[in-house]
């Protein structure tokens, strides 16, 4: 599976983006048939501690599925996205399995 980390209005650091595509690489064990994955990385221009804004695009054969979360660190946004997507993932194989059988 390919991981893009796009942050268009910042430079984010090596260690994030590793962080981003060891934690986006897990999806797999759950859905091996994922082709790509995209996820930008975006700063809400206010003042609030909940500023940073993580969005997951994951394409699989026939979909795409999107993500998106706001906290306060985006490794805390990007724990979050991993979850919901695991969670949209795991609900596919089932609807797959449940067609075959």
């Amino acid at each position: 599976m390919k991981v893009t980390v796009e942050a268009p209005k910042f430079d984010a650091d090596v260690k994030l983006t590793d962080f981003i595509k060891k934690k986006v690489g897990k999806l797999e064990h759950f859905y091996d048939k994922i082709i790509h994955t995209d996820v930008y990385l975006k700063l809400e221009p206010n003042e609030r501690p909940n500023n940073k804004i993580v969005e997951l695009l994951v394409s699989v054969p026939g979909d795409e599925f999107i993500v998106k979360k706001m906290a306060k660190s985006f490794e805390e946004a990007t724990d979050v996205c991993v979850q919901s997507m695991e969670r949209i993932l795991l609900k596919r194989k089932e609807k797959i399995r449940s067609r075959v059988m």
